[in-house]
């Protein structure tokens, strides 16, 4: 009498892929190099402010937006690993 294709879990975890499963897989694809590129301008950012930047200020403000592009950067990368094909 326990029909397995009438469960709902059984629905919910076929169809639960991650949060960017209704975009196509090229938009993806876009979006995996976007994050990839913030994450290496980044660290190109926060490694030339180390070296070069003697100013405080023009430091904090370089690696405040740094660290904020690192953080998106990371965020874009785990929704696509969440999103990743079963």
């Amino acid at each position: 009498m326990n029909n397995p294709m009438l469960d709902t879990s059984y629905l919910l975890l076929n169809t639960a892929r991650g949060p960017l499963a209704h975009i196509p897989a090229l938009d993806v694809m876009w979006i995996s190099f976007y994050s990839i590129g913030l994450l290496l301008l980044s660290v190109v950012i926060i490694s030339a402010t180390r070296k070069w930047v003697n100013n405080i200020f023009l430091s904090f403000i370089l690696k405040l937006i740094a660290y904020i592009m690192l953080a998106i950067g990371a965020f874009l990368m785990v929704l696509i690993v969440a999103t990743w094909p079963n």
